[in-house]
């Protein structure tokens, strides 16, 4: 099985590579925005980034949330792709986008009345209101966030990333002038500090939402999906078929997310220095895991349009072909890392101290790309056969009672007798590296056991 199944790693590999190549790209561009707010805003004053963070911090836990709710698309509509049945595309992506707008409402809900929210960080009360009016300018944004994130979902399973990669790095080129006019004012315009940057990437949202669909309003390509071809009232069937896929997926999200939020939060309890060399080592691997996520998604693409043609033995395959693949690449990523932690803990250019503190967290980067890479991969492929409700529950189990539970104990020495080397900051990546390694074996046999079970019943697609 093993000599097969890297037999097709010459096809399969080349496949996923041209999916996941722009998927990569664009994902860069996205984190990018965040690295030029934080950039320009730390310039403006550090009010304004205190205020950036707090409130970034609520708005990507509620995006991520909401986003994963609607990504569920892109495996429904890749089974769809695959059984050729292209004109039903259409119908699903009206529904998703009537979740969207719900969806949408629910999020601006929270979004304008956030100030429960921002009390629990007892700020000054000039920090509290630019935070209240950063949320309260991105609301107005998320209905085009989350109509970007449907197109998304359909450009990933028909197999068309890089038109949203196109339109991605288009914004970013544009962000950059706009984040100069409404932070620091010009032509007319006052100064906003950090809130500006909050109206820059409203004006880029909406811009991007826009081309897209002039993109697909007109593209050739497109038409066969008949998404224009007539009006849909929200039909609650398909809806909640979409709801009950993606709403595991996106608690999921919310649950990687939070994780690393309250990791963040206890480990700034040991000091400054401590939440400073964490905060840069969780920077890089964050951009690091931008690698596997794009090729996950790619592979979820290929493995949801196999299982609509109903070649479920080509899904299997194409399944270990990127596990195998992906866990090879973040293994030599890993020990790249490693031997490169000097140089790049210098493009941070931190303090002494800080800078000494991180080095012995890299270690458990170059542990957790391995373990990081198996289990998004096989979440991925399990989205692909429509299974989220239980790697959700084993999200909770190992990032939360693992992860966070078991980094508690190891890190504040909860039992008296736990080694120096495994308290503080690295008791809590030991325990993270440990609940992803724990996800990811879990994650992988109930890969095995959906192949095995699909190659058996051959079910033909559902919606």
């Amino acid at each position: 099985m093993m000599h097969f199944k890297l037999a097709r790693l010459r096809e399969d590999v080349p496949a996923i590579l041209k999916l996941a190549t722009p998927i990569l790209v664009g994902q860069l561009a996205v984190i990018a925005f965040g690295v030029l707010d934080t950039a320009m805003t730390a310039r403006y004053s550090a009010e304004d980034l205190a205020a950036l963070a707090m409130a970034s911090a609520i708005f990507i836990s509620i995006y991520v949330g909401l986003t994963g709710i609607v990504s569920a698309l892109a495996p429904i509509a890749g089974q769809l792709f695959g059984a050729k049945r292209l004109n039903e595309i259409g119908e699903e992506v009206r529904q998703a986008t009537w979740l969207a707008i719900g969806l949408s409402i629910l999020g601006c809900l929270v979004l304008l009345n956030a100030d429960h929210l921002l009390d629990l960080a007892h700020a000054s009360a000039e920090i509290h209101a630019k935070a209240n009016l950063y949320l309260s300018i991105l609301a107005i944004g998320l209905p085009a966030s989350l109509g970007m994130r449907v197109l998304m979902g359909l450009h990933n399973a028909v197999s068309r990333p890089a038109v949203i990669t196109a339109v991605q790095l288009a914004g970013l080129a544009l962000k950059l002038p706009l984040n100069a006019l409404f932070i620091y004012g010009g032509l007319g315009i006052e100064a906003m500090g950090g809130p500006g940057c909050a109206v820059a990437t409203v004006i880029v949202t909406w811009l991007w939402l826009l081309v897209t669909l002039i993109i697909v309003w007109n593209g050739r390509f497109y038409q066969s999906f008949e998404i224009f071809k007539q009006f849909s009232r929200p039909n609650l069937q398909r809806i909640w078929v979409i709801l009950k896929l993606g709403a595991p997926i996106g608690f999921s999200y919310l649950i990687e997310v939070t994780s690393f939020t309250f990791m963040s939060l206890f480990i700034a309890r040991f000091g400054v220095t401590a939440l400073a060399g964490h905060q840069i080592v969780a920077n890089l691997g964050t951009v690091i895991y931008m690698v596997p996520l794009s090729l996950s998604i790619a592979t979820m693409t290929l493995v949801s349009q196999s299982i609509g043609a109903n070649r479920q033995d080509r899904a299997e395959e194409i399944g270990w072909s990127a596990v195998t693949f992906t866990t090879l690449l973040c293994i030599v990523i890993g020990i790249a890392v490693w031997f490169l932690r000097m140089f790049l803990l210098d493009l941070y250019s931190p303090p002494e101290a800080v800078k000494q503190f991180a080095i012995p967290l890299f270690l458990f980067i170059a542990l957790y790309q391995i373990f990081d890479s198996l289990q998004v991969t096989a979440a991925f492929i399990l989205r692909a056969y429509r299974i989220a409700f239980l790697p959700m529950i084993i999200y909770a189990i190992s990032l939360w009672g693992v992860g966070l539970g078991g980094g508690y104990i190891l890190g504040f020495n909860l039992t008296g007798s736990i080694p120096l080397s495994m308290q503080g900051a690295s008791g809590f990546w030991l325990a993270n590296s440990i609940s992803l390694g724990l996800a990811a074996i879990l994650l992988l046999y109930l890969f095995r056991r959906t192949a095995e079970r699909f190659e058996l019943t051959r079910p033909a697609v559902v919606t």
